[in-house]
């Protein structure tokens, strides 16, 4: 049994080895340099230690710019991107030829390049002296004002990146979801069908209930991922996200470290810990949640 459990634990190693240097290190090295008070990289020298990081980073108006940009960015794509995958899923799972092609079809925007997209929603959305873009063409068409959605009001330029960072998770989404439902036993269904049930009564008594899982799944992922947002704001608004207005928390880490105020790496790993604890505390809602509502239901 012994020389099981060392054959086990010598199959381990290679991986326990590795998290060990790339994540638990780094993270143990991010705890220290978050209490290290007035620390320069250049020196090697602080004048302390303590919980000042963390007093300036929530006092810092850039940080609570970019802590309200995610929040919102939070809000709205999560539930709203959840949910439009969840009904295209059900339309695709109705159509019995070409399915394929269509889920190949919506599945192509998450294996396209991030900045290549935000490019592409620049050129719809970007109004220059030039040309007031796609979109304004068409709000003119209705009688509408030309609104500039890079570099005018914050509504505007919130609504362009919730509607980029939803169609940028949407593909991944549909084909978890697409996957769920036909994963659904067909049996549950003619059981329905054969009683009369109502399409509603089915898909809340029974196909909802079993893609749960997935749902759940995609609703972390959604929040983790969304949380860690910064490539989407870059693609749109360019890498001077603090003028802007559009900053998120991981692009305010990366200012502080690399950024035109960067060289702070106390900062960063204080403002990194912070958004550690923000994710852990939703992710650790949303299990018990979800584990509450599988009790539930069985």
């Amino acid at each position: 049994m012994k020389k099981q459990n060392l054959k086990a634990w010598l199959y381990l190693l290679p991986a326990i080895a590795f998290l060990g240097v790339f994540m638990v290190y780094p993270l143990i090295d991010v705890v220290i340099y978050s209490l290290e008070e007035g620390y320069n990289s250049a020196s090697q020298t602080l004048t302390g230690v303590g919980l000042y990081n963390f007093r300036y980073v929530l006092r810092d108006p850039f940080f609570i710019q970019a802590l309200k940009n995610t929040f919102i960015l939070v809000a709205i794509t999560v539930p709203l991107s959840t949910g439009l995958a969840l009904l295209i899923s059900l339309a695709l799972n109705s159509i019995k030829k070409l399915r394929d092609l269509f889920q190949t079809i919506y599945f192509l925007p998450y294996v396209t390049n991030t900045l290549a997209v935000g490019l592409v929603f620049m050129i719809l959305f970007d109004k220059t002296e030039y040309t007031d873009g796609l979109v304004n063409a068409f709000i003119r068409i209705f009688g509408g004002p030309t609104v500039d959605f890079i570099d005018g009001p914050y509504w505007a330029k919130m609504l362009v990146l919730c509607l980029y960072t939803v169609w940028i998770v949407l593909p991944f989404k549909i084909l978890i979801l697409t996957s769920a439902l036909a994963s659904v036993k067909q049996d549950y269904y003619k059981a329905a069908k054969v009683d009369g049930t109502p399409k509603f009564r089915v898909f809340t008594r029974i196909t909802l209930p079993m893609i749960s899982p997935m749902i759940f799944y995609l609703v972390i992922t959604g929040f983790i991922g969304a949380f860690k947002a910064y490539s989407d704001s870059v693609a749109l608004f360019g890498v001077n996200l603090n003028a802007a207005g559009m900053n998120t928390i991981v692009g305010y880490v990366y200012d502080m470290l690399y950024g035109n105020s960067g060289g702070y790496p106390s900062y960063a790993s204080a403002a990194a810990l912070i958004l550690f604890a923000i994710v852990l505390s939703i992710t650790c809602i949303n299990l018990l949640v979800s584990k509450k509502t599988a009790v539930q239901g069985g």
